[in-house]
């Protein structure tokens, strides 16, 4: 039996047995249709004459006559139907490449809008309409359209995949799982279907959170390169601003310097050049005694050059010239200069740092010590905020956390990230150790403080002697012993700098380094010596620089 073209919503025209619109209507006996070739191969394949519908049996097969009738109303409700696909197909689109088409049109395919599970077939609108309208047909599992319906079939038994085999994790149908998965555990693909689909709803929330997290990382990305070129544009201003005062100064005492030396040099030239004027004087009433002298000693008159000879051989009023000189002198003249452009500098280097120094006070961080870290000898203060060595140990747990035999102590709060601030007072010591260290560092035996150890830190020794700690330590000039210190720390650009509050002024910076850990702040107030070092390190407020 051919298959119908398209169909109307109707399902008295359907064959019970196809499922499609009636090819030459035959009736039975007990008044039900069928299409001629389905009722008859019905019966040939059967041992009894019975009706389908009704299950009558029939003792003798019976004699099956076309129903003129019904043909007729078939053959109208074909064209009728024909007439509305051809209508309805210049409406719908033809599948393009990548889109799955219609199974049924014949010449231009159009695109299928289902696929049936049941018939494995895909339908455009058109033909789709009886899955929509039939009752039998309504019960059919439709989806949305996809190729290679064959694939959900098995290929084993030729029956649809209707189970899910838990233990194979795999889909299968009735007769495998009686056949070849006799013990294992089945589940009906829909309840599988289900707890997948509730699995990937979960993967979906987790994955649109990790998405939006992203989202907001994005956010706070840009709003770091907001913040940075804000700082950028900022940091340029001051630089320029700095630079061209800077710039101003040294144009200024240059300029001061040149006027200085033009200066010098024209009064070395008035000097000398009175003092030429003075000399030539002096050899004009010379040449003038010394043309009278010629004369009068060519004279033969006895008596005239006798007579005139005293007034010529008392010599006129001259200068003596022989401590006379002219020696300008430019020794310094460039150092004093540059000796006094440096205090300039040194001052505006001084306005820097204090405009720094107050920018990072903005990260200040509340610090307390950790006793459970502390040498036995160290004394804390009730707040934790102060430690001194003392004379007596203490007994506690010696914990993998706590110093022994250094007299060391860390504090309590992490610095994980960002940059953070914090102030130590070192009034009245003679010895001491603080700044930063890694959680992993060594608190058993001997310490070396180095930042390949861990420890990024500057100490005191015997009240005058500063060093940085570094790879190698460097020995430290200062002006004058700083009172109050301030560590800054950038962890992302590895930066640990230590200022002088006081005096405004940077001691020292370790750049370039690299952190990988947790930083805590790391304080040894050093031994107390007697007395002499007994003055605690105290971790104090930060108070805005004005």
């Amino acid at each position: 039996m051919s298959a119908a073209s398209c169909l109307r919503s109707e399902d008295q025209f359907l064959c019970s047995i196809c499922l499609d619109v009636f090819t030459d209507p035959v009736t039975t006996p007990c008044g039900h249709n069928f299409c001629k070739n389905c009722i008859n191969d019905h019966w040939n394949s059967d041992v009894q004459y019975l009706c389908p519908l009704c299950n009558k049996v029939f003792n003798t097969r019976p004699e099956l006559l076309i129903n003129t009738l019904l043909s007729e109303v078939v053959s109208r409700f074909r064209q009728e139907a024909q007439q509305k696909a051809s209508s309805s197909s210049s409406e719908q689109q033809a599948a393009k490449p990548g889109e799955v088409p219609c199974d049924v049109c014949t010449g231009t395919k159009l695109k299928a809008l289902k696929s049936c599970l049941v018939c494995l077939t895909s339908y455009c609108e058109t033909h789709l309409e009886p899955h929509l309208t039939a009752s039998r047909l309504k019960r059919h599992q439709l989806i949305n359209p996809v190729d290679n319906l064959e694939d959900r079939m098995c290929m084993k038994h030729d029956k649809p995949l209707e189970l899910f085999c838990k233990t194979d994790q795999t889909c299968v149908c009735t007769l495998c799982s009686v056949l070849d998965h006799k013990t294992h555990e089945f589940v009906p693909l829909k309840e599988e279907y289900e707890g997948k689909k509730a699995e990937l709803g979960k993967t979906e929330a987790e994955i649109q959170e990790m998405i939006q997290k992203r989202r907001l990382k994005i956010q706070e990305i840009k709003h770091s390169v907001d913040l940075s070129e804000e700082a950028a544009d900022r940091e340029k201003a001051e630089g320029v601003q700095v630079f061209t005062a800077l710039k101003e100064s040294v144009e200024r005492s240059l300029n001061e310097l040149i006027e200085m030396i033009e200066e010098k040099q024209r009064t070395t030239e008035k000097q000398a050049e009175d003092l030429i004027k003075e000399l030539e004087q002096e050899i004009s009433e010379l040449k003038k005694r010394s043309s009278e002298v010629e004369k009068l000693s060519h004279s033969e008159d006895h008596l005239h050059l006798l007579q005139n000879f005293p007034s010529l051989k008392a010599a006129p009023p001259t200068k003596d010239w022989t401590e006379v000189s002219i020696c300008p002198s430019y020794e310094r003249t460039v150092v004093r200069a540059v000796a006094q452009l440096e205090e300039t500098l040194s001052k505006q280097m001084k306005k820097l740092i204090e405009a720094e120094l107050k920018r990072i006070q903005q990260y200040a961080v509340d610090v307390t010590l950790d006793p459970d870290t502390a040498h036995p000898k160290l004394i804390l203060s009730d707040d934790v905020k102060q430690v001194n060595h003392g004379t007596v140990r203490k007994i506690v747990p010696n914990n993998p956390e706590r110093f022994f035999p250094c007299v060391s102590v860390l504090g309590k709060q992490s610095l994980p990230s960002g940059r953070f601030y914090f102030e130590v007072q070192v009034k009245g010591k003679t010895d001491w150790d603080f700044g930063v260290a890694r959680e992993s560092i060594n608190r058993k035996g001997t310490i070396e403080e180095s930042p390949e150890d861990g420890y990024w830190t500057i100490s005191l020794r015997n009240g005058n002697e500063y060093k940085a700690l570094d790879d190698p330590p460097v020995r430290l000039s200062l002006e004058s012993c700083p009172q109050k210190v301030g560590v800054f720390v950038d962890y992302e650009e590895g930066l640990v700098s230590f200022y002088d509050v006081d005096a405004a002024a940077l001691i020292y910076s370790f750049t370039g380094c690299s952190f990988t850990e947790k930083l805590y702040p790391y304080l040894s107030p050093g031994l107390n010596n007697g007395g002499k070092n007994s003055a605690p390190l105290i971790i104090c407020p930060v108070n805005q620089t004005e």
